[in-house]
This record gives structure tokens, C-alpha cells and sequence, in this order.
């Protein structure tokens, strides 16, 4: 017997509702950060450390880490869970709904952590925001549990758009690490809520690509097995990452709440008294990166010390996200890269930001499994779509490599805690449930 659809003018009505409810909440996080920052003394986060006594580089992310374990305190109360993760669970199997609750106080916590300049991303938040905003729009509409899965999606694409002003890498993280299947019937509306969520941020926040526009030199045909070296090194450092991150919450698993992330902060805090750019999540020396214009030395240091930062945070249970930090730390490597052939073979090496922004998709394509996504979105990022081919071929290296690697992405490494695993074959998406049984899901 089928089951009955929701009318499309429910739909309709819902895909506004989620664009709406995404943006405005991406609007308001990131515009509420850079007045407290402001209020700090600096224009972002990494000069309001700066600008700060050495005490206070410690005291403010301590005291971030407090409030957010506080609050994680409360959401311990709500039974569901959150997380991208959690959302992906959500769509995939249909067998659970996103928290609306929870989801508020995971955001407060992350919000409170951010503030305090400790070394997260906020895109996490943000996804996750859209999502709540999907099931928002799914019980007022009362939607039928298949319009609701496309809804959730539409929503996850939604924030991701909000978050990095990069609509078509929202869409394509949506089918290729969130649905893992491209149907038309997730795809329409998934991309049409992700203009509307898109249209609404750029008219608050600007348009142009978060980075700023760049026109990198045109790369040689010869010069693409340069890149691909740039997807070899990228891999292990972001499976490096990735144990890294699994490796410190057990660590801190033991401390209390809300001991925990502050003590996590503590760390983070010492770290920033002798190197103030990892605060925050990475967007600043980044930025510098790609315009070639930071020192060797702090490129060095930035690739050692921004995944124990990170780690810190994010393992102690501050709630943020990894994504951009990851961008981070493959900027660092492909700059490096950079540096060491331009030392061998000369000026006929493209300019160092042009191995950064290959190198920041490279690692970013390593951790998620999402070579597409990582491609497209270092475009979007830039606004250089001539980078298109070592941009492609060093994220499927990255990614194909790391896979090897490491089975699991960052994102399903947080389901595979909680006893799910699904891989992605020719046949369709399969669930483990060990390693010598699985299931197949349609």
C-alpha cells in the first residue's frame, strides 16, 4: 500500500519556511559573534585574542568552555541526540526525528564556545540549525515521513549554504555525504531552498565569495602531477586528524561535565598565549595563505599545533565543528608543498595561494570522502573556477587515498559510536552490522 504524500503546496510552503529559518539563524550567529568580538576590541576573532593580556587568552575560552558545558548539561536531559550525524541518521533511515530542543542548546553551546575564541568551527551549528528548521516545518505542516527526509536534507543544504555562501557545493554535500544518492525528487527541492537560503544571507552579508575573489596564474598540464603530490600529503594528515580527534575525547571522556570542556579550553587557551592565530576556526591565516603573504615558519607551526587546539576543543565536548579547521590545516600543507618545489624547480611553480586553496579542498576531501563537495566549494570559496582541474584531481587522490586509509569520514566515524555503519557501493547503500553481516537499504 502507498503511502499517502503530502501536497505539494505543503512542500512548497516548508522549503521557504526551512530557507527562512536557515539563513536567518546563519545571519544572526555570525553577525551576533562579530559584535561580541567587536566589543573585545577586534574586527574578527584571531585580533581580539591578539588584543588581549596573556591571562584573558586563557580566561575567555575557559569561560566559554564553562558556559557550554553547562549547557551541555541541560541538553543531557533530552533523550535525542544531535549532530550532523544524528541529522544524517535522520534522512537516510527516516527512523528518527532531529531534537528541536536539543538542537537550540547544542547551538547556545557552540555559540558560547565560539565567543570565547576556542579553536572550532561554526558551520556545525549552522547545519544543524537548518535541519531543526526542517523539522520545525515538518510537524506545523505535518508533513508525511518521505516529503519530511527531503525537507531535513533541503534544510542541512540550507545551512551549509548559509555558512560558507557556496550554494552548489551545499547541494552536491547533501547527495554526496548526507544521501549518498543523487534522485530528482531530494535534488529539485534541496537546491531550490538552497538559492532561497542563499539570496537571504547575501543580501545581509554581501555577496562575494567568503575568501574574496582570486585569480590564481594558470596552471601547466605538466604541473597537475604536482597537485596530485598535494593529494598524497593531504590524506594522512587528515586521517592523522581524524584519530587525532577520536583519540582526546577518549582521553577526556572520564572528567565531569562541565569540567570537562573547560579544562579542554584550558589547553586551547595556553596555546593561544604563544600563538594567537589558532583562534577560532582557521578563516584568518587562511585568508593570509591565499595570498601568499604568511611567514614559513608560522605556516609550520599553524600545521603542528591547530589539530591539538582543535582536538582539545572539540574532544573535551565544546560543541563546534571541524570542517573549516580542517581547511586549515591543508592550506598549511599545501603551502608548504609550494615552498619545497618552488626551492627545487623554480619560478615555475604556481603561486603558493594556489597550492593552499588545492591543498584546503585536498584535506577537506580526505576527511569527508567527498571529493565533489571539496572541488567545488574551493571554487566558491575563491570565486577561481579555472583551478577546477587540480582542484579535482587532488581531492579524488585525497579522498581515495584516505579511504584506504581510514574506512570511516568524520562524519560517519560519529555514527559508527553509536553501532551504525553504512557504506556506499555500486549496489546502493548498505548497513553494516558487523564485519561480516550487512543489509541493504533502499
Amino acid at each position: 500500500m502507498t503511502e499517502a504524500r503530502s501536497p505539494q503546496w505543503r512542500l512548497a510552503i516548508a522549503l521557504v519556511v526551512v530557507a527562512v529559518g536557515a539563513a536567518g539563524f546563519a545571519i544572526a550567529f555570525r553577525a551576533s559573534l562579530g559584535a561580541v568580538w567587536s566589543a573585545l576590541g577586534g574586527s574578527d576573532v584571531v585580533s581580539m585574542i591578539t588584543g588581549l593580556p596573556l591571562w584573558q587568552r586563557i580566561a575567555l575560552p575557559v569561560a566559554g568552555g564553562l558556559a557550554a558545558g553547562l549547557v551541555a548539561l541541560a541538553a543531557a536531559r533530552v533523550r535525542e541526540g544531535a549532530g550532523v550525524g544524528y541529522v544524517m541518521e535522520a534522512i537516510v533511515l527516516g527512523n528518527t526525528r532531529v531534537p528541536l530542543t536539543r538542537s537550540l542548546l547544542q547551538a547556545l553551546g557552540s555559540w558560547l564556545a565560539i565567543a570565547g575564541g576556542n579553536s572550532l568551527g561554526r558551520e556545525g551549528p549552522l547545519i544543524q540549525m537548518g535541519a531543526a528548521s526542517g523539522e520545525a516545518a515538518r510537524r506545523g505542516l505535518r508533513l508525511d515521513d518521505a516529503t519530511a527526509r527531503v525537507v531535513l536534507a533541503a534544510g542541512v543544504a540550507a545551512g551549509f549554504a548559509a555558512a560558507y555562501n557556496a550554494p552548489i557545493a551545499a547541494v552536491l554535500f547533501v547527495v554526496e555525504v548526507v544521501t549518498g544518492v543523487a534522485v530528482l525528487e531530494a535534488v529539485v527541492p534541496v537546491a531550490i531552498c538552497t538559492v532561497l537560503a542563499t539570496v537571504i544571507t547575501r543580501l545581509a552579508l554581501g555577496a562575494g565569495p567568503i575568501y574574496g575573489v582570486r585569480t590564481f596564474s594558470e596552471i601547466s598540464t605538466y604541473e597537475l602531477f604536482a597537485f596530485v603530490g598535494v593529494g598524497l600529503i593531504c590524506a594522512p594528515i587528515g586521517v592523522g586528524f581524524l584519530r587525532l580527534l577520536s583519540l582526546v575525547e577518549r582521553a577526556w571522556v572520564r572528567l565531569p561535565m562541565p569540567i570537562r570542556p573547560a579544562t579542554g579550553a584550558l589547553v586551547g587557551g595556553a596555546m593561544l598565549c604563544a600563538l594567537p592565530l589558532l583562534a577560532g576556526n582557521g578563516f584568518e591565516p587562511v585568508a593570509v595563505m591565499l595570498d601568499g603573504k604568511l611567514a614559513i615558519g608560522m605556516v609550520v607551526w599553524l600545521l603542528v599545533a591547530k589539530p591539538f587546539s582543535t582536538a582539545s576543543a572539540v574532544g573535551s565536548g565544546n560543541p563546534g565543528g571541524v570542517f573549516t579547521p580542517t581547511l586549515l590545516l591543508g592550506a598549511c600543507a599545501g603551502t608548504l608543498c609550494a615552498f619545497g618545489l618552488h626551492e627545487l624547480l623554480g619560478d615555475v611553480i604556481s603561486s603558493p595561494g594556489a597550492y593552499a586553496l588545492v591543498g584546503l579542498a585536498a584535506a577537506l576531501a580526505a576527511t569527508t570522502h567527498a571529493p565533489l563537495t571539496a572541488t567545488v566549494l574551493a571554487c566558491e570559496l575563491s570565486g577561481d573556477w579555472a583551478m577546477v582541474l587540480p582542484l579535482l584531481i587532488a581531492c579524488s587522490v585525497g579522498a581515495g587515498l584516505a579511504r584506504r586509509l581510514y574506512i570511516d569520514s568524520v562524519y560517519t566515524a560519529e555514527l559508527s559510536k553509536r553501532g551504525l555503519r553504512w557504506r556506499l557501493t555500486l549496489d546502493g547503500r548498505r548497513i553494516v552490522a558487523n564485519q561480516q553481516q550487512s543489509v541493504d537499504v533502499v
